[in-house]
């Protein structure tokens, strides 16, 4: 595979390899691509949770919230019950 790169772009490499952060462009692409992963599986948790979170906030509208006191023991019986899984 080959891959342009603009000026900026290859500044900036060339600076990484000279401060001796990376051993080679295979080493800062290797962290590069790994970072773009984790980004996107960060986006995808994100997007899931603000699903979670507006699903939560819709049943509360609903009347269909718990007392926080409530919740709290919900909670805290969940902690002391034994893992089954």
């Amino acid at each position: 595979m080959q891959i342009s790169l603009n000026p900026e772009q290859e500044a900036f490499i060339q600076t990484q390899l000279a401060n001796g952060r990376y051993r080679s462009v295979e080493d800062l692409f290797t962290q590069a691509l790994t970072l773009l992963q984790q980004q996107q599986e960060y986006d995808r948790w994100l997007s899931k949770t603000q699903q979670k979170v507006e699903a939560g906030i819709e049943a509360l509208d609903r009347g269909e919230g718990l007392d926080g006191d409530v919740a709290i023991e919900r909670l805290r019986d969940r902690l002391h019950q034994p893992n089954t899984q």
